[in-house]
């Protein structure tokens, strides 16, 4: 089916949107990022609104509002989660779950039904994420329980993004999107707000609390992250200030993140919630292909491995 193919681009779109915030944090808070992120999402969603049209409905809005407040969730647990670590082991369990939680709901509340041979395609999905969101040479590290419980919650809540926004209407278009992407531009933007505030207080720049510090993680509005390239030690990046560059890098995440949504929603009204949330979940695999592109980094043995298993997935979701 269709919805497949597009499903598994929007993965591709939401990994390009993981990799600019990746790099956005390096330089800005990865709360700025987001911020920044939510903001120039809203920008271009609140533009094509018009042009593509929409009937207002109070229900899609609802669904769109709370749909951003889960995004904000995921963003929170994840922040949380990947301080305590293994990112090797916490990163394959957030997209794992933020997999197995829709197709679920697809399947059992929705009734969805699927062929042999679909059936099998979401197994084969669930090891292509697993792989595709390794993170090859970090230590085996056995995981607290309380990280792997925030892991699950992080994957549960960008789950629940992805449902609450099946449940909206055809006719709605993109609206729900744009009030999704305005909740979450309020939320992020409150914080940083009260960031400044707070280290206004004790006399520290906006320069010192905007800059990047504690682990780079350039979360999207959707509450992915890329989770490979976050490392911890920036403590002289703050004191070096803001490139303008990392603004730039934020904003075009946040475009790229809401583009990745308006292909998903595109993808969830015409096929089915499972197998949209099964290929969505290979967001990593955008991730890994575009730092192999851009910073000439090597793809790992078990990367390639899932990213094989994700084509294999989408040909048999699109034919089950």
């Amino acid at each position: 089916m269709p919805a497949a193919a597009i499903a598994l681009f929007g993965a591709l779109v939401y990994g390009s949107a993981d990799f600019l915030g990746g790099l956005a944090a390096k330089r800005l808070r990865s709360i700025v990022a987001t911020a920044v992120a939510a903001a120039s999402g809203l920008v271009l969603l609140a533009a094509l609104s018009p042009v593509l049209g929409g009937e207002w409905n109070g229900v899609d809005a609802a669904w769109g509002a709370l749909s951003g407040v889960f995004g904000a969730i995921a963003i929170a647990l994840l922040y949380a989660c990947l301080a305590i670590g293994p990112m090797s082991i916490l990163s394959p369990l957030t997209a794992v779950v933020s997999a197995i939680a829709p197709m679920t709901w697809g399947l059992l509340v929705d009734g969805e039904q699927l062929s042999a041979v679909g059936y099998a395609g979401l197994g084969v999905a669930l090891v292509a994420v697993v792989l595709v969101g390794f993170i090859p040479g970090e230590a085996a590290v056995r995981p607290a329980a309380r990280g792997l419980v925030m892991a699950a919650g992080a994957g549960l809540a960008i789950g629940a993004f992805v449902i609450a926004i099946d449940q909206t209407s055809s006719t709605s278009g993109i609206l729900p999107l744009v009030v999704n992407r305005g909740t979450n531009a309020v939320i992020t933007g409150v914080i940083v707000g009260m960031l400044l505030l707070a280290g206004r207080r004790r006399g520290r720049s906006a320069r010192q609390v905007l800059a990047a510090q504690g682990v780079e993680i350039g979360a999207t509005p959707t509450g992915h992250a890329d989770l490979e390239h976050a490392v911890g030690d920036t403590g002289a990046v703050a004191n070096a200030g803001i490139a303008p560059s990392a603004w730039w890098l934020a904003a075009v995440c946040g475009l790229a993140d809401a583009s990745a949504n308006a292909v998903m929603l595109v993808a969830l009204r015409m096929g089915d919630l499972s197998v949209v949330s099964a290929l969505t979940a290979m967001y990593p695999a955008g991730t890994i292909i575009l730092a192999a592109l851009v910073l000439r980094e090597r793809i790992a043995t078990v990367q390639w491995a899932g990213l094989v298993l994700a084509l294999a997935a989408g040909v048999m979701l699109a034919v089950g």
